[in-house]
């Protein structure tokens, strides 16, 4: 009992000693214990947002180095991309190059794909090249040995070309046709009487053939006849010629002056410079 009223005793005596010392009030310790807890509770919420903030730059620099990922692929890909166009432009200036060096093509479009089609259709008898503006007929096919008569089958497919040079695209061209044999002299005596060399023979065939062109409607003006003979051979002739080298050739070209042939007057028996038209020829027998 007496150390309990002794404890009592230093507290009440403690308490005076405080509040002689000058102990905060009850309410100012209140007051701080408020503050406190509130101090608290901000630095939690602090804390819980640095966590968050941790968490967003994480993010970030996982972004970051994606990002840097990303570019390195990309950069891959544009060195990969300057390469190629550097590539393509190499070839570029390389087919320019090549397209300016080439001759321009003659013949209109339309022109050149109804030769192509017609080529198609008769492999064995004629080809057509188009860069050049020629059509190749075999003479094997064209005509008989010796003879400069056109056999039925290659004077249907002349008549067909007719009408693709008297179309309206082909108007403003001229054809050279030109004759060509092969080395094999001409044996038969009535063959070298009508045809007494190759040229000879090679040119009568060139006639032939313009003759066929005008009879199917192509205007004679635009026409013009050669021959070479054996002089001029793509192959080389054996014992017996090559059938390569026994061929006429049509060449299409603009014309310089288109029309202006028929413009001129005709010459008069008393005018210099009369023109005679060639004989016809006939085919041997």
């Amino acid at each position: 009992m007496r150390r309990a009223v002794s404890i009592t005793t230093v507290v009440c005596l403690a308490s005076l000693t405080l509040l002689s010392t000058g102990c905060v009030q009850q309410d100012r310790y209140d007051q701080l214990l408020t503050t406190n807890k509130t101090l608290i509770q901000q630095l939690e919420n602090v804390k819980g947002d640095r966590n968050v903030a941790n968490a967003n730059v994480a993010t970030l620099r996982g972004q970051l180095t994606k990002t840097k990922s990303d570019n390195d692929t990309l950069r891959m890909r544009i060195n990969a991309m300057d390469n190629e166009l550097g590539n393509q432009e190499s070839e570029y200036v390389r087919l320019l190059d090549r397209v300016s060096k080439m001759p321009a093509r003659p013949l209109p479009y339309q022109v050149e794909r109804a030769l192509e089609d017609l080529a198609t259709a008769y492999p064995e008898l004629l080809s057509f090249n188009a860069e050049a503006g020629m059509i190749r007929f075999a003479s094997d096919l064209t005509f008989d040995l010796g003879s400069v008569e056109i056999k039925a089958g290659a004077a249907a497919t002349i008549t067909t070309l007719a009408d693709i040079l008297n179309a309206a695209e082909a108007t403003g061209l001229e054809v050279q046709v030109v004759g060509h044999t092969d080395n094999v002299p001409i044996g038969k005596p009535a063959t070298r009487q009508k045809h007494p060399t190759n040229v000879h023979l090679s040119v009568h065939r060139a006639i032939s053939v313009r003759s066929a062109l005008t009879a199917a409607g192509i205007d004679a003006t635009r026409i013009q006849v050669a021959g070479y003979g054996e002089f001029r051979p793509i192959t080389t002739n054996g014992a017996k010629g090559a059938a390569e080298n026994r061929r006429v050739e049509l060449f299409l070209f603009p014309m310089t002056e288109p029309g202006a042939w028929s413009q001129r007057p005709l010459a008069t028996p008393e005018q210099p410079g009369e023109v005679q038209s060639a004989p016809e020829i006939e085919p041997d027998k």
